[in-house]
This record gives structure tokens, C-alpha cells and sequence, in this order.
């Protein structure tokens, strides 16, 4: 019964998408080893979420950074999360209930954004890209920079090249890995200005900050 509701409710896209949400919630703490509140605030201070902006988080999962952004956009600021998964967006939306945070979560995919042109002022996305074929990737960030703003940003958040790892970041790495350089060339073939790149801080996860070209 399950997987008939799944197949009918899941959007069609050529991403990996991933179900599990119940159990995700609990991989992400233990690959931050229960510092996943400290690490995901270091991701919100590289992507310079600010007080007042609109943020569109792709890929959400269960909804764990876009919640912690609505602290940082503030009560003039707003955060929508979108997820290939229904199961990620009623998880995403039960936790943001609780927590009384004003985050909004929907399905949708990375390829096809449902939002209006230069609508967002920061759009992140960790943990995604890897998920995408190359050309479903190219679509994506074509789709992020029709929705930034001109001058907004992008931050992407990733695993780097692979290399010889055992245990629960080996599992992730089976989904594949997209090179710094690699995202960074795909931005810059849009018009983006790269910014900022460097390690996020936990093992082999790397991110790209960057720039929607001005008018």
C-alpha cells in the first residue's frame, strides 16, 4: 500500500530519491557525531544567510537546515524547502510545526522548480547534487539561477572526490561524489561569479559559494 501511495504521490524526475526519512533524522547525527547543530549553523554562516532574505533550500530531507535558517532570515525573512519526496516534506513540515518555526516545505523537483523568477535572494543545496546525472544537474542550475535574484547566491555542499572510506560516509559515497571544480565550472557556465570554495567541515564534504550574474 506504502509503495502504490509513494509511486503516485512521488514526482517523476531522473534525480536519486531518498524515502527513508524516519531513519535520516538519525544518520545525519551520526555522521556529524552529535554535532550536527554546530555544523549546520557553520553551513548557514559560509552561505551568509542574513536577516530578511528569502531562501529556497533543494533537496531539504527532513528539514533539519532549513529550520535552523529561519533563526537567521528573522520574522522580515522567509525559507521554503522542497523535496523530491513525500515522505522528506510531511517529516520536514511535522518537525518545523513543532519547533514553531515558519519554514515552508513542498514536493517538487530540483529540475523543475515551481517558484517565479528571481524569487529567492540565497538558494542552498547540500547533500544533492551527487543524487543528479550530469544533465539533470545541468537543468538544476539553470533552475536555480532563473529563481535568484540578480547578485544572489548559491551554496552547494557536497562530497568531494571519492576516496578509500569504510562505514556509514562509505554508504553515501556509493550515490557518487560531484568535484569542487566540477560544480564550480557547471556555475560558471551560467555567468556565476564563484566566491568562496573550501571545505565545510566534516570529512570529505566540500562547498561552493557563488554569485547570480547582474543585470
Amino acid at each position: 500500500m506504502t509503495e502504490g501511495i509513494q509511486k503516485r504521490t512521488t514526482p517523476l524526475t531522473n534525480g536519486l530519491v531518498i524515502h527513508w526519512a524516519a531513519r535520516y533524522d538519525l544518520l545525519a547525527w551520526l555522521l556529524t557525531r552529535g554535532r550536527e547543530h554546530a555544523f549546520r549553523e557553520r553551513l548557514l554562516d559560509l552561505a551568509a544567510v542574513r536577516s530578511g532574505q528569502s531562501v529556497l533550500d533543494i533537496g531539504c530531507g527532513t528539514g533539519t537546515l532549513a529550520i535552523a535558517a529561519t533563526a537567521h532570515v528573522g520574522p522580515t525573512g522567509s525559507v521554503v524547502g522542497i523535496d523530491a519526496s513525500p515522505h522528506m516534506v510531511a517529516r520536514a513540515t511535522r518537525k518545523a510545526a513543532k519547533a514553531g518555526a515558519p519554514a515552508l516545505f513542498q514536493l517538487a523537483v530540483a529540475e523543475r522548480l515551481p517558484f517565479p523568477d528571481a524569487r529567492f535572494d540565497v538558494v542552498l543545496s547540500t547533500l544533492m547534487f551527487h543524487h543528479l546525472p550530469r544533465k539533470t544537474r545541468e537543468q538544476c542550475a539553470i533552475e536555480i539561477r532563473r529563481v535568484l535574484k540578480p547578485g544572489g547566491r548559491v551554496f552547494v555542499v557536497d562530497f568531494g572526490r571519492p576516496q578509500n572510506r569504510r562505514g556509514l560516509l562509505a554508504h553515501f559515497h556509493r550515490h557518487g561524489h560531484v568535484a569542487v571544480e566540477d560544480v564550480v565550472a557547471l556555475l560558471a557556465n551560467l555567468g556565476f561569479i564563484t566566491l568562496r570554495t573550501g571545505p565545510a567541515g566534516l570529512r570529505s564534504l566540500h562547498f561552493v559559494v557563488a554569485e547570480a550574474p547582474q543585470p
